[in-house]
């Protein structure tokens, strides 16, 4: 796909979309780059990089006159295709992509691409970690870190791509085709934007809708759905299991880490000598080592990479312990499933902080299990009224409602008692109070230290 000369609309001013209209523009096409949002509303973003390349800004109101002369039009992951403006574009043929359909056609070298409802970036970093032994130019971007058609632009055919990719992403892809995709898992999730899991999951199997039987997918055995997706993949199959024996595959058998491929038989590692905590971190561990294998990763090197790591920013991350009490940063959690697989990884009793921009999916078994595990529920944000019902419903005692992270960190300090565990967990995503999971986390870590 050439994009010198073309006219191309990029919509939504966010990391994404100013990056790849910069991309565009060095490339050739001629870019307008727009938002929804007035000038005001976004006077504290950068636009110096726009200016500098030549991009067209239009702010604010995006009528039909955007669309004048437009070839191409390139959404970010935060604007669904379902806008008004995408809706005429296509009546008028415009051809509608993704920012990652960009990154594909700029891309020479192979993509290992993640997706799945949890776990992506935990899995996205560790395959990366262990693809960076193969002495690869290897770059790691999509959902995490700067636009993946950024990171990509300059790599050569030697070197590999390791993707992050959301349904927001997969949305708007068209010839979009990794070398090895996988799938962690499939739970109830945005569905705000897709409407319902049936499309979710759709979203979701997109990442191997142009896969050919030279490439390969790794698959989730224990969940029926994942599993499922293998009866429409055109790739080659590769199942990964934390519960079953597989024929062939990655799975665990007394407390080791198997791998089975074509007849072959190789022990990987205990489970025991792994640094990340919880079941579900095992999941992502067996998932990475899948992938890495089909990216020639030798067999010592996940290894030696499984041993050393500890996992990313804002997930199940100890922030530190005072007078007994560890703290723990899991704000990337952002929907119910997320909190009940760290809620899981702790036997000690907790104090949990949740809550946020409430996405409205089902609470019963998050609320069971904060029956069963929490001290404390401290709740915060939109969502904490609709969270308190459905904690008195579900027998839930102790819970508290305050108006601030401040207020939460401080009264989890006041209830904390020794060798129990103050975790925020939020269940829930960060807009109604702050710009990204990522803002929240630095601030309750920052919080916690001022204790």
């Amino acid at each position: 796909m050439q994009f010198e000369g073309k006219k191309i609309l990029v919509l939504g001013a966010g990391i994404s979309g100013i990056s790849v209209a910069c991309v565009l523009q060095n490339r050739g096409a001629q870019v307008t780059l727009s938002d929804s949002k007035s000038a005001e509303s976004l006077k504290n973003k950068d636009f110096s990089a726009i200016h500098e390349c030549g991009v067209v800004l239009a702010l604010g109101h995006q009528g039909e006159e955007l669309l004048q002369d437009i070839d191409w039009i390139v959404v970010s992951p935060g604007i669904s295709i379902d806008i008004p403006l995408i809706k005429i574009a296509k009546t008028k043929n415009i051809k509608v992509m993704s920012e990652i359909e960009v990154a594909y056609q700029l891309c020479t070298a192979p993509i290992l691409a993640i997706t799945g409802t949890n776990g992506k970036t935990t899995t996205t970093t560790l395959i990366g970690e262990m693809v960076k032994t193969t002495d690869r130019n290897v770059v790691v971007g999509g959902n995490i870190g700067l636009a993946l058609s950024q990171e990509v632009d300059g790599v050569g055919d030697n070197g590999i791509v390791v993707a992050e990719i959301s349904s927001f992403q997969l949305e708007g892809s068209i010839s979009f085709r990794p070398r090895v995709a996988a799938i962690l898992n499939i739970t109830p999730d945005h569905l705000d934007r897709h409407h319902s899991l049936e499309n979710y999951i759709a979203m979701k199997e997109r990442i191997f809708a142009n896969q050919t039987k030279d490439d390969y997918i790794v698959l989730n055995y224990d969940d029926i759905t994942v599993r499922q997706m293998a009866n429409k993949v055109p790739s080659k199959v590769f199942f990964f299991s934390r519960k079953e024996e597989l024929e062939s595959g990655i799975f665990v058998k007394d407390g080791m880490i198997i791998l089975k491929w074509q007849g072959k038989t190789y022990i990987v590692c205990p489970v025991s000598k792994i640094q990340l905590k919880g079941g579900h971190n095992v999941e992502n561990a067996l998932a990475a080592c899948g992938v890495a294998f089909f990216a020639g990763v030798t067999l010592i090197a996940m290894v030696q990479t499984l041993f050393k790591f500890t996992g990313v920013e804002h997930r199940i991350e100890q922030v530190t312990t005072i007078n007994g009490v560890t703290y723990y940063n899991d704000s990337k959690a952002t929907n119910p499933e997320s909190s009940i697989k760290a809620l899981e990884a702790f036997d000690q009793p907790i104090i949990l902080i949740a809550g946020g921009r409430d996405k409205n999916t089902d609470l019963s078994v998050f609320m069971t299990l904060i029956k069963e595990k929490v001290k404390h529920l401290i709740l915060l944000g939109e969502a904490k009224k609709r969270f308190e019902v459905a904690a008195t419903e579900h027998g839930v005692s102790h819970i508290h409602t305050v108006d601030s992270l401040s207020e939460a960190v401080k009264l989890a300090h006041q209830l904390a008692e020794d060798s129990q565990v103050v975790l925020l967990s939020p269940a829930c995503a960060s807009y109604d109070m702050f710009t990204s999971y990522e803002e929240r986390g630095k601030i309750f870590k920052q919080l916690v230290y001022q204790l």
